[in-house]
């Protein structure tokens, strides 16, 4: 069966996006898939990148550059326990899903943090090891999301512009940059201002997706897709 990690980031479980990550649990276990969760704030993940993510002595105590001091730490194994665990779930996985509220244009900040401490230079890309040659190449990465705005808040023509502008830091800048292949993004538009029956109907769809999901190709990775 197929590895899934689920990096999931909403403080409240019975909010959509605690019920489309555990739509998310229950289709792909019951595919014989094993899905795997980070649950941020359950795990009260660190978000901010300090000098406490190595264990023992910096490389240059002069002057600490966390980008150097992680990549040396990564490649003695003196990373703290907590990015050693996240790594070895990224590891094992097949199929990465971020599932995450639109947070000013981006994601929560708990999960940029996991980003930011979790996909360490040697781990993840080594220049020029990155892009299509990412280190994490073989995976497969998903954002299931929710916004506050409107499909036509969203549009090419609204405005909040186009949504594919704001995956390109997240889905290019970040995935495809560590290699990753990345499935087309699965997004619940406004649902705090539909009926209770357009929020199942939401859930709906994200198990039937989830039904033929391994059977999708990736998008092309360019910036045509995103600025078309």
């Amino acid at each position: 069966g197929k590895k899934v990690l689920i990096v999931y980031a909403h403080q409240e479980p019975k909010s959509l996006n605690g019920s489309l990550k555990g739509v998310a649990v229950e289709e792909l276990s019951k595919q014989g898939c094993s899905v795997t969760v980070s649950d941020l704030y359950a795990m009260q993940f660190e978000p901010r990148a300090t000098r406490n993510d190595i264990v023992g002595c910096l490389h240059n105590s002069e002057e600490f550059n966390y980008g150097m001091e992680t990549w040396e730490a990564y490649k003695r194994g003196d990373l703290s326990s907590d990015l050693i665990e996240e790594q070895k779930k990224v590891q094992e996985a097949d199929l990465l899903i971020f599932q995450f509220p639109l947070y000013w244009f981006s994601m929560p900040a708990i999960m940029k943090g996991w980003m930011d401490r979790v996909l360490v230079q040697g781990f993840a890309h080594e220049f020029p090891n990155c892009y299509d040659s990412g280190l994490l190449k073989n995976k497969l990465a998903l954002f299931s999301f929710t916004t506050g705005g409107s499909r036509e808040m969203y549009a090419k023509g609204g405005i909040s512009g186009d949504i594919r502008y704001l995956l390109w830091p997240m889905q290019h800048g970040i995935m495809h940059f560590c290699g990753v292949k990345v499935l087309a993004p699965h997004i619940c538009f406004a649902p705090e201002y539909v009926s209770e029956e357009k929020r199942k109907e939401m859930l709906i769809a994200w198990a039937q997706r989830l039904k033929t999901l391994w059977k999708e190709e990736p998008i092309n990775c360019s910036p045509e897709w995103y600025f078309k």
